[in-house]
């Protein structure tokens, strides 16, 4: 079983950065592909993006390509989600989850999902 704790959320202007993490338990942090959503209120939990197990590949949802870097250290247990050039419409509660089998561009298949870290951006 894989226990997951996001962090690092907040409030900032536009245009800013934040960095959430992910502190995953467990031994076989890096069996699992791992990825970050995101809900908004009054909209559905939508991709923001994923990375492979050994970190060679990652995916983004078209809204944050260019602006999110997804990252992994396998040897600390962790999943990072640079935001930078923050918008209002990023808005949302951010979700960390673990996958045995990686969907790109899909919450399909997470086995895990951690509380979520809520961030909010002024204009």
């Amino acid at each position: 079983q894989v226990q997951l704790v996001e962090s690092g959320g907040g409030l900032v202007q536009a245009g800013g950065s934040l960095r959430l993490s992910c502190a995953a338990s467990g031994r076989t942090f890096n069996s699992y592909a791992m990825g970050w959503f995101r809900r908004a209120p009054g909209k559905a939990r939508e991709f923001v993006a994923a990375i492979t197990r050994n970190g060679l590949y990652t995916y983004y949802a078209d809204s944050v390509k260019g602006r999110f870097t997804i990252s992994r250290d396998n040897a600390k247990n962790m999943v990072y989600l640079q935001m930078s050039s923050l918008k209002p419409e990023d808005t949302a509660v951010y979700y960390c989850a673990a996958a045995l089998v990686l969907r790109p561009y899909s919450d399909y298949g997470y086995d895990y999902w951690g509380q979520g870290t809520q961030v909010t951006v002024s204009s």
